[in-house]
């Protein structure tokens, strides 16, 4: 075995980090399902409270074109979503960053616009912006644009005074600072904050789905739940998840490979 993967150029501590990002949670996984199967057989529970995960799956293979179709309106709004709260959370920290001014006036707003109950507002959008996707899109920016703003400036500020120092004797202009020293150091920090924002963005998405759309898995939840179908709840919640771990895995995609052009 230790000859197929010097063969192959895989270290054993490649190996080892495999099998507890991958396997661990996998086996884990698969033993809680095998559990749950089992209970539901065992005490005879009711498909209408507790669907076997089998059941789930069946359903899930029966409605794969609905799904499929109601997925799509709720993975781009959360994906444009998320890409404009990036990009305002990214450039509002760096303006507070940049300016005490600045963040003297509107960090203490911000925190307390985020101190107010998120739900509470969603009616205020739709009054504003009206039923159609508009007012989702607005939601979930507002309620995933917080943690990338916290974490974008917090690496902001946290460089190295001896950088910074030295930039000053060269002589560097503050973008040349912002661009070659401050944004590369704070990378960590600002795809932290976007991880957050990913689940944040589906959510914003999903609660608006459940007040007014037509459309999108947070609809054929609500849709499911009147016609105490369990089974198909947890089926769109599944291809939730999946939606949910395919997008997060891109964001750890983009930020391996960023970190490894600049250096970070």
């Amino acid at each position: 075995m230790k000859l197929i993967h010097r063969l192959l150029g895989i270290e054993a501590q490649d190996i080892d980090g495999l099998s507890r990002q991958i396997l661990m949670p996998v086996g884990f996984a698969l033993a809680v399902l095998l559990l749950w199967e089992g209970v539901t057989h065992v005490f005879s529970i009711k498909e209408v409270l507790l669907p076997a995960p089998s059941a789930i799956w069946s359903r899930l293979q029966e409605s794969l074109p609905v799904l499929l179709q109601h997925a799509w309106p709720t993975a781009w709004e959360s994906v444009a979503g998320f890409l404009i709260a990036s990009v305002l959370g990214i450039g509002l920290a760096a303006l507070l960053s940049a300016s005490h001014t600045m963040r003297s006036m509107l960090y203490p707003n911000v925190v307390l616009f985020q101190l107010i109950p998120k739900i509470a507002l969603a009616p205020l959008f739709i009054v504003w912006l009206g039923i159609g996707f508009e007012s989702r899109l607005a939601f979930s920016v507002f309620i995933s644009f917080f943690p990338i703003v916290v974490a974008t400036l917090a690496g902001l500020d946290n460089v190295d005074k001896s950088l910074l120092r030295l930039c000053r004797a060269l002589t560097a202009s503050n973008w040349q600072v912002f661009a070659s020293v401050r944004l590369p150091h704070a990378l960590p920090y600002v795809f932290s904050g976007m991880k957050i924002a990913t689940t944040f963005a589906i959510i914003g998405v999903i609660v608006g789905e459940f007040i007014t759309s037509q459309a999108g898995l947070g609809y054929l939840i609500l849709f499911a739940s009147s016609q105490a179908d369990t089974a198909l709840i947890l089926a769109t919640i599944t291809v939730l998840c999946v939606f949910g771990l395919v997008f997060y895995g891109l964001v750890a995609l983009a930020e391996r490979w960023t970190r490894t052009r600049f250096g970070a």
